[in-house]
């Protein structure tokens, strides 16, 4: 498949933070083209070769940001709970889908201009928040139950080059990069010791993670997600380019031999990237599975994104692809690998 339709399968999947079942089940069936593939308890897809050495986990978490239904009102309008981090202030008309019985469209009530008095809130708290479905209360409560999960719509969208944009690619990409490191590893891929977990419950405190990096036994880990890229706007602090390369990250939770390692295989291998450098904790999985299982090696590698948690995410195919590149090269290297 090419990359675009990858992602198209992933992204439009639902699977918000503890119900990742949806997405789960697509991500397992690609995974196992390359390696046997599983579920397991947390709803973490887990796959692994089964070649006994020292063994390196490949982690991108499966989740994406959401709601859930808390209560419908006596007009029909869905009252919801923020799952992730989701900021109000994008959220006012905002399209949904409420994965119920079936799935059901929503929008998200907002006061047209000319109705405002001037004195409103920029943005609602969550708990004001209001999906208005067009159903009565009797209507919506035969297909809506407290605790259904609702996503945000946004179909994936080609732009110019190699640009892509739609909800959901935090972190949908990062699981793409690690299926296009597999199929570039390729036959090889048979001989060594390499486990995958595409985690759950990143968005809500990494669970999957630090049940899944425990589970991996595993001597070195590379954890990939998105990270912030430049835009109008953006603080100075922001430098990562989209389309300029994979992120490199530096931080103390993460192994500083690793990220070098990572930055000369990038040099010699002509493969883009570019440097992150955090002060403390890096804000992903890599935090967690850096200490699990009494600690283990663990580099981060970062998809630089647009316009995060929302409906209209961007990334560059590109950055998927040295993203990919950069891990094949790393696996490659490690101890063993030569003979493979």
């Amino acid at each position: 498949m090419e990359m675009f339709d990858i992602l198209c399968s992933l992204c439009h999947a639902n699977g918000t933070s503890g119900d990742e079942s949806s997405a789960a089940a697509v991500a397992a069936e690609m995974l196992g083209r390359y390696m046997p593939a599983s579920i397991d308890t947390m709803g973490n897809v887990i796959g692994d070769t089964g070649v006994e050495g020292s063994k390196i986990l490949l982690d991108a978490h499966l989740d994406r940001i959401g709601f859930a239904v808390t209560s419908i009102d006596d007009k029909g309008f869905i009252k919801v709970a923020r799952v992730g981090g989701i900021d109000p202030i994008v959220l006012s008309a905002a399209e949904v889908t409420i994965h119920g019985k079936r799935d059901v469209y929503g929008v998200i009530s907002s006061t047209p201009p000319h109705l405002s008095k001037g004195d409103e809130k920029k943005a609602s708290k969550i708990s004001d928040i209001a999906i208005d479905v067009g159903m009565t209360k009797t209507q919506a409560e035969e297909v809506i139950s407290i605790g259904d999960r609702i996503t945000m719509n946004g179909n994936l969208e080609k732009m110019l080059g190699k640009r892509v944009c739609g909800a959901a690619l935090d972190d949908r990409c990062g699981v793409a990069s690690i299926l296009r490191c597999l199929e570039i590893l390729g036959d090889k891929l048979s001989s060594l010791p390499v486990r995958v977990m595409f985690s759950a419950c990143e968005e809500t405190g990494s669970a999957g993670a630090v049940a899944g990096g425990f589970n991996a036994q595993a001597d070195e880990a590379i954890a990939v997600d998105v990270s912030f890229a430049k835009a109008p706007g953006t603080d100075d602090s922001v430098r990562a380019k989209l389309g300029e390369g994979t992120l490199v990250g530096y931080a103390p939770s993460l192994n500083f031999d690793m990220s070098r390692k990572l930055e000369e295989l990038a040099k010699a291998n002509s493969i883009k990237y570019q440097v992150e450098v955090m002060g403390s904790r890096t804000g992903t999985n890599a935090d967690d599975i850096a200490v699990s299982a009494g600690g283990k090696k663990t580099a981060l590698l970062s998809i630089p994104q647009r316009n995060m948690h929302t409906a209209v995410e961007v990334i560059d195919l590109d950055d998927i692809e040295s993203t990919a590149q950069l891990m094949a090269a790393y696996i490659l290297s490690r101890e063993g690998a030569k003979n493979a």
